[in-house]
């Protein structure tokens, strides 16, 4: 599989775009699990990170990545600009995580 680049930027230093192949997305829905609410209202009363829900969040965010990167590999593309991330409340207790760009292809400058 080609290594695609991924950049928040709508940019690319050193590269022209040659052509926008379209929106590419990734997402996740997760799940908050009983026992980790209970810890994080007990650390809640006392302050401090929830590193249960660190952790949720940072997987949830590498699964989106990994999807939007198998959809861009699926046009055939270079790299994914302007990267953003969003995320929405879908039920009691269940978020999406949401990674989206456009896919584009790129020339080296020959400057």
């Amino acid at each position: 599989m080609k290594t695609i680049k991924i950049y928040t930027t709508e940019t690319v230093a050193g590269y022209q775009i040659t052509e926008s192949l379209g929106l590419v997305r990734g997402n996740t829905i997760r799940a908050r699990h009983l026992g980790r609410d209970i810890l994080a209202v007990f650390r809640n009363i006392v302050g401090g990170e929830i590193n249960d829900y660190t952790k949720l969040m940072a997987e949830s965010r590498e699964q989106a990545l990994e999807r939007l990167i198998e959809d861009a590999q699926a046009l055939d593309a270079d790299a994914i600009v302007g990267v953003r991330f969003s995320t929405s409340m879908l039920a009691q207790g269940a978020a999406e995580l949401l990674a989206f760009g456009t896919a584009v292809k790129l020339t080296k400058n020959t400057d």
